[in-house]
């Protein structure tokens, strides 16, 4: 559900072929053949230029490669397409903000092309252009895609957040955005956000603390707060190493603790949501995320693996799942016989 809160950063490159070449050969009548040709000559520039673009900048990673579940088959099919389109925009506007081959200001100017394609204004950023159109068509607001659209320009400009609470103020433009847009989808209340908004940041911080040292090697970005840095009497340089220091270590662990907390402030959401597929979906990501955070407790993100692998990850879910249906969150008959293929 929330999985688009915690897209990977510092992805490596992904071998993508360049883009197609594309020829407009169609012949004008007689006597125009110079003006219209030219015409189409530049038009073609302009569309090869966008596909070249969002060629170069992604990534190639799927909703399938994240740590949590992406409109699952636990989610009823008529959403899972809007649900995919918001993750496809978020990880283009990722994959933008991440790319080494580009400035500061052209990031800036490629994010400011996907925010006027997302409302309908131009057509250069083919994902912001199919979410605008999904949300249009479903009679869902551009407020949430906006907000994360913030936290991308945020990763443009920003290396280095002092405190947890200016990171929290991060998270709720990068994470907690995607929860409630997941919750408007389902045409669930408002009230439910604020348990939602705990989980998403939860979400977002375990990321942080996975890709911590991808993220200062290749971006120089550093989202572990500095104060707590220095209460463990540790810099960022240390996330430069090969392993953590006993400091780094110790830092680590209490931000996942933290993260930890942040669950637990948000384990009564499950309760509040009247779709019950999408109740067995947050059970299942808020199961993910309490295993993922004791992982960060227990092993070196420098040196060690702090992922699920697929037997954990399909056996947390399943307890997760059989524990939500005997607490009385099952599927209702309506449930059992609606689409549920992946």
């Amino acid at each position: 559900m929330f999985a688009v809160a915690t897209l990977g950063k510092a992805e490596a490159e992904s071998g993508r072929a360049p883009a197609r070449k594309y020829s407009l050969l169609d012949r004008a009548p007689h006597g125009q053949e110079h003006g219209v040709c030219e015409s189409k000559r530049l038009q073609a520039q302009s569309f090869e230029g966008v596909l070249m673009n969002a060629n170069r900048s992604s990534s190639g990673k799927t909703h399938k490669q994240e740590n949590f579940p992406v409109a699952s088959w636990l989610v009823r099919v008529e959403h899972r397409p809007v649900i995919l389109a918001f993750y496809r925009f978020a990880r283009a506007a990722d994959d933008v903000a991440d790319d080494p081959a580009y400035s500061a200001e052209q990031k800036t100017a490629r994010l400011a092309e996907m925010e006027s394609s997302l409302v309908g204004n131009e057509m250069r950023a083919p994902d912001a252009v199919k979410l605008g159109k999904a949300l249009r068509e479903r009679g869902l607001s551009l407020r949430h895609a906006l907000d994360l659209l913030g936290a991308f320009r945020l990763d443009v400009s920003k290396t280095r957040y002092a405190s947890w609470d200016e990171l929290m103020s991060y998270c709720a433009q990068s994470a907690m955005p995607v929860g409630r847009f997941v919750l408007d989808v389902h045409g669930e209340s408002a009230a439910t956000w604020a348990a939602s908004d705990s989980i998403c940041a939860a979400l977002q911080i375990i990321n942080h603390l996975q890709d911590c040292g991808a993220d200062f090697r290749n971006l120089n970005r550093v989202y572990l707060p500095m104060d707590r840095l220095a209460a463990h009497a540790v810099g960022a340089d240390a996330l430069g190493a090969g392993a953590a220091s006993a400091p780094l270590r110790n830092c680590i662990g209490e931000l996942a603790q933290r993260a930890a907390d942040l669950l637990h402030e948000g384990r009564g959401l499950a309760e509040q949501i009247l779709d019950r597929r999408l109740r067995f979906e947050i059970s299942v990501i808020h199961a993910l995320a309490l295993r993922l955070t004791q992982r960060l407790i227990d092993r070196d993100p420098l040196s060690e693996d702090t992922h699920l692998n697929g037997l954990e990850a399909a056996g947390t879910a399943a307890l997760a799942i059989l524990r939500t249906a005997t607490l009385g969150f099952g599927l209702t008959a309506r449930d059992a016989t609606s689409e549920v293929r992946p």
